[in-house]
């Protein structure tokens, strides 16, 4: 798995844990659902920094809390 991957994965996960939908989570956080999406899918190859700390306020975590999961441990080596 991939950086990428791995913070998608968390994104439906944290998602999943709060009962909260990929729209409403968007809009709580002041990202627009089609940046979140593109994040989720195939567009998005570099989900940014900022996109992941303006969920992270709408969800009420730290950056710190989103990146501190097993799913960020043993990632594909990114430099090829």
């Amino acid at each position: 798995m991939n950086t990428k991957e791995a913070v998608a994965l968390r994104i439906i996960e944290l998602c999943d844990k709060n009962n909260i939908a990929i729209n409403s989570l968007a809009n709580i956080s002041g990202v627009s659902p089609s940046t979140v999406y593109s994040m989720l899918n195939e567009k998005s190859k570099n989900p940014g920094v900022v996109s992941v700390k303006k969920l992270c306020d709408g969800l009420g975590i730290s950056i710190r809390e989103f990146f501190d999961n097993d799913i960020f441990d043993n990632l594909e080596q990114e430099i090829k």
